[in-house]
Parts: C-alpha cells; structure tokens; sequence
C-alpha cells in the first residue's frame, strides 16, 4: 500500500503499518463472545441488544482514511467498511427514543471496558462507522473486533474497539478524568484537540515520549495472543 499524499493535521507523523494499541496495553484483546450483541441503554424507552448479524440488514459503507492516535502518530490509507454511525442511529437507536427526546451525546464502551463520550454532532459526521472490515478483512482482535467505532476526524481514544454497548444520554456525563491527562471532549485532529485544558502544542512533547514504550507494551500483548493460540505440543 503506498503511502498518502494527503497532508497530515497538524503535530501527526506517519508511521509504517498500523500499530496495536489499546488500554490494556501487555494483555491480549478481550475473547469475542459467541453471539455478540451492541446493548443499547440510557435514554431509550426500552432496553435492546442488537445482535451483531442484524448489520447485514443495513447499508454497507466504505471509506478510506487516515487514523490518527493522540500520542503524535498517524496510520494512512487505511481502508475500512461497515455501516455508518448515522444509519445505525436512524435504523436502530431513533426509533427508540421517547419522543421529544434531545440527545446531547454517546457514550460508547467496548469488550475491554474502555469508555469515551461523543457528541451527537461528531459521531453522525458522513465518516463515522461501526466499522467490521480493515483492508479487505474482518477486524482482528488487535484492532478491535468484532466492531469497533471509527471516526477519522478525531484523535484515536475517541475511536472505541471491541465495541458492544452504546448509552445514549442526554447531557454531558461527568468528567473523571485528572488534570495531567485530561481528554479533550472532541478530540478533533483538525483542530488539535489533544487536552481538555491545555494547547495541544503545548502536550506533543510529552505525548511523544509515550509512543515507544506505549508501543512496546503492546506488541507485547500482541505476542501474547499468538502464544495462546499457538497448540500445545
């Protein structure tokens, strides 16, 4: 695959492949369920499950585009499908909305217990996915099967792997976060939106530092995996 001609945002370097990353950074991706579901919860008039089948009913939509992780690196070119964010909320999430119902923002959690907020305007942007495929294939698990959120506009902790309960809320939730490490509530690349509360020029720098023991650790949880697999003798 070559490489993009495309300019990067500001304060992003390309890297060659696409890194394993995750909060769980040494250890293995979360086992994938048997039957997979997205929980849909919060605001709506009554709890579903959807079961991960049940996308193939939908428009399929493919795009191509850039990932770009906080800590300064960029993966291009990386060709993903699924189905939109935005017809997975028309098809799925709207019609159970109370009516009169004024969504402020979603709350996505996958497999590994990672969570992130996204506003209601970012996450129905055209480039949103549930993406299921990567480059022709169907996601591994280390980059975030069976589902997993991809928003191209927005810094990678935004981007929820293993995805498998989306809550839909009406207000902002609350912030627990710190002041060192404090997201940006919308994380747009664009924009530099790297910190909640500081420049993000100002936090490149340290960010930075974490790209190669970040890495390192991950790889680690990768070889990890293969090692499970690999059958006894």
């Amino acid at each position: 695959m070559g490489h993009s001609t495309r300019k990067l945002p500001p304060g992003q370097s390309r890297v060659e492949g696409f890194p394993r990353f995750g909060t769980h950074l040494s250890r293995p991706a979360p086992p994938v369920p048997a039957d997979p579901v997205i929980a849909v919860r919060g605001v709506v008039a009554e709890d579903l499950d959807l079961p991960l089948t049940a996308l193939s009913s939908l428009p399929r939509k493919e795009i191509t585009a850039d990932f770009h992780c906080v800590a300064g690196w960029s993966a291009t070119d990386l060709r993903w499908e699924g189905v939109s964010f935005e017809t997975f909320y028309r098809a799925v999430v709207k019609p159970a909305l109370s009516p009169g119902t004024s969504v402020t923002h979603i709350k996505c959690r996958g497999l590994d217990g990672y969570e992130a907020a996204v506003t209601i305007e970012d996450i129905l942007a055209d480039d949103v996915l549930i993406a299921q495929n990567l480059n022709g294939r169907p996601l591994d698990s280390d980059h975030g099967a069976p589902v997993r959120l991809v928003s191209p506009s927005q810094y990678g902790y935004l981007n929820v792997k293993h995805l498998c309960h989306v809550e839909v809320l009406t207000r902002a939730p609350a912030i627990t976060e710190g002041v060192l490490i404090r997201s940006h509530p919308r994380a747009r690349v664009w924009e530099e939106e790297r910190h909640g509360l500081l420049p993000g020029r100002v936090v490149r720098p340290f960010y930075r530092v974490l790209i190669r023991p970040i890495r390192m650790l991950c790889a680690l949880g990768a070889r990890d995996r293969h090692t499970r697999r690999r059958p006894p003798r």
